[in-house]
């Protein structure tokens, strides 16, 4: 198995997390909603990782850290696939039946 070390580890996160603030923040806001739910996927992945890591876990540090990756993790993809729900659910037509007029009969 490949070992990282703590400054290694520490690097990647800190380039990952400034990558990922460009670009989002160059996302324009009308496509931010959509873009966000549409990647619930990147949540699933966390939570898998989390389980990995407490699979592997042999110290109390690293069994805190995978339950809060399982726990925030999920709580994410939840919360992301409530808010794609609530989005798809403003563009569903109404099953309401339109009232067409008719016509006078003449007598």
């Amino acid at each position: 198995m490949i070992g990282i070390s703590g400054f290694i580890g520490l690097y990647i996160f800190m380039l990952a997390a400034f990558a990922g603030w460009i670009i989002i923040g160059r996302v324009p806001a009308i496509l931010h909603t959509p873009l966000m739910s549409g990647s619930n996927f990147v949540h699933g992945i966390v939570v898998i990782g989390g389980i990995f890591v407490l699979l592997n876990a042999t110290t109390v540090t690293e069994q805190s850290i995978g339950f809060f990756a399982v726990l925030l993790g999920a709580g994410n993809a939840a919360g992301g696939f409530a808010v794609t729900d609530r989005m798809l659910a403003m563009f569903k037509t109404s099953d309401a039946p339109v009232k067409k007029h008719r016509k006078p009969k003449k007598a």
